[in-house]
């Protein structure tokens, strides 16, 4: 499918409130098993967008990751998924980051995308790691076919493999128009080095890496510099891979997370990750419709300031 992509792409018309989406989850008997806060949902904000540097064109702020929980097997039911794509679109949210390496996350998208007639809609990311011009490329048209959608919005070279090689591929694709944006990406702290490096010396639209509450690394050089060299940034791992939850578990919100409508930990991360004002957009991943609707409340109301940043770090070490 070829779809034309402009500046103004995500407007407030694919924007419903949350009291359209409150009567449709009713509709559709959501709200019963996904228990979301009904006070929450009757608000009419709309979620937060944030500018892309390069262009200035505005994407939301909560996107939606599919490592792990876009991968099905032979036969598996798909409904939750597709429940998890219509929810994500209804509201608000339009970047999906995908990769050839996360199994047949890229088919279960493209497929599930191409029912619900979203492929025109969504900011579609995805990554290429391969070594090697040909085989870079190769895996690059796949992804296209995939996905169902040409041009790609946005192409990022995984975990820095084979960089300048696919970099180069990249920049001649964009040049041409077959993709809109380029980037890399890492999960690890450990490469924040080699980012750091390619930032500082390569012309890229888009870095993706890990932070969170409880890995705040990023906001010593890779956050800043970004802001600096007029990247935007993707954040992943923004739960550290559930270990959030492992260490929240039967413990309760301190109230005064009031002051920034927060209500639960997950918001309580997303918020955190979202209120650096660096940050473009957050990837959280899953499977299961009640969680989508809960990371995407991170989106909407107020974010901690920098006084409650502060106070929201402390309190995580305390517990």
């Amino acid at each position: 499918m070829s779809k034309k992509k402009t500046s103004d792409k995500i407007t407030n018309q694919f924007i419903i409130t949350r009291r359209d989406l409150l009567k449709s989850m009713m509709a559709m008997g959501l709200i019963s098993f996904t228990g979301f806060d009904m006070a929450w949902a009757a608000k009419d904000q709309s979620i937060l967008k944030r500018k892309i540097p390069s262009t200035g064109e505005l994407i939301p702020a909560m996107g939606l990751g599919s490592s792990d929980s876009f991968e099905t097997g032979i036969g598996e039911d798909k409904k939750p998924l597709l429940e998890v794509l219509r929810l994500f679109f209804e509201m608000g949210g339009r970047v999906i980051d995908t990769s050839p390496t996360y199994g047949n996350a890229e088919t279960v998208i493209g497929e599930l995308g191409s029912n619900l007639n979203l492929l025109d809609s969504l900011f579609m990311a995805t990554k290429v790691h391969q070594r090697g011009k040909e085989a870079g490329i190769n895996e690059m048209e796949q992804s296209e076919k995939l996905l169902k959608t040409v041009p790609l919005d946005l192409i990022q070279v995984h975990n820095l493999i084979d960089v300048q090689t696919q970099l180069t591929t990249l920049r001649k694709w964009k040049e041409e128009g077959r993709v809109r944006y380029i980037g890399i990406t890492h999960y690890l702290t450990s490469a924040f080095n080699e980012l750091e490096s390619l930032m500082e010396n390569e012309k890229i639209d888009f870095v993706q890496f890990n932070y969170s509450i409880m890995t705040t690394d990023a906001e010593k050089r890779l956050l800043p510099l970004a802001a600096d060299k007029g990247i935007a940034v993707i954040v992943n791992r923004t739960f550290e891979d559930g270990r959030l939850f492992r260490k929240t578990k039967g413990k309760k919100l301190p109230k005064w997370v009031s002051e920034f409508d927060c209500s639960s930990w997950a918001q309580f991360s997303l918020k955190y990750v979202l209120s650096h004002p660096s940050v473009t957009c957050a990837i959280p991943a899953t499977s299961k419709p009640k969680h989508l609707v809960d990371n995407m409340g991170a989106g909407t109301g107020r974010l901690p300031n920098n006084k409650t940043r502060i106070k929201m770090r402390q309190f995580m070490k305390s517990i």
